[in-house]
């Protein structure tokens, strides 16, 4: 059989439903801050605009070089070139799905919506502070935490002063909310 009429590629799935990082549950928005939106828009345009068109240059290169069944460069770069255009569909979609929030334009508010930054205690009296973003930008290590997981799902329309109950599979803890805030996210450090 000729080479023109088979498919270069490994045994891994095209499918961009099993490569999403998260999937958010059926019937919900995408919300997300300016910050977050700003990311994705980052990410999909370098891969678009910087990446993918060297690598193009690369797999070219590698396909003059003659017999492509054991060139590397030839077979990564095919590889690689599949990767980058399933995360920059994803991307793109996520993009034309999402709704931005910005939360500095929610002013003073004591109740927990999208967008705050929650300062929480905790019955051994370590405070902790979390904002809550999309789930495209949930970052625990930097405490952003996304609308949909089970921490803020407690949060949520809580005022300062009120006890969240959180259940986990090691048990259960109590967090009092001590004050909330709406400011514009950044980079974290």
């Amino acid at each position: 059989m000729s080479k023109a009429f088979t498919r270069d590629h490994d045994t891994d799935d095209d499918d961009e439903e099993s490569a999403l990082p998260v999937q958010l549950p059926s019937g919900v928005k995408n919300y997300i801050t300016p910050y977050g939106y700003r990311k994705l828009s980052e990410e999909a345009e370098y891969l678009w605009k910087v990446e993918r068109p060297e690598l193009v240059k690369t797999i070219t290169w590698a396909a003059s070089n003659g017999d492509r069944s054991e060139n590397g460069d030839y077979i990564y770069g095919k590889k690689r070139l599949r990767e980058i255009d399933r995360r920059v569909r994803f991307l793109r979609k996520r993009m034309e799905l999402a709704e931005v929030v910005d939360p500095a334009q929610r002013g003073v508010c004591e109740q927990i919506f999208f967008g705050a930054t929650v300062t929480v205690c905790d019955e051994a009296g370590v405070e902790a502070v979390y904002s809550i973003v999309g789930v495209d930008e949930a970052d625990v290590m930097h405490g952003r935490i996304s609308w949909v997981s089970p921490l803020a799902r407690v949060l949520l329309k809580l005022r300062v002063g009120e006890v969240a109950i959180l259940r986990t599979p090691v048990g259960t803890s109590e967090l009092e909310v001590m004050s909330v805030i709406y400011c514009a996210l950044e980079e974290s450090n």
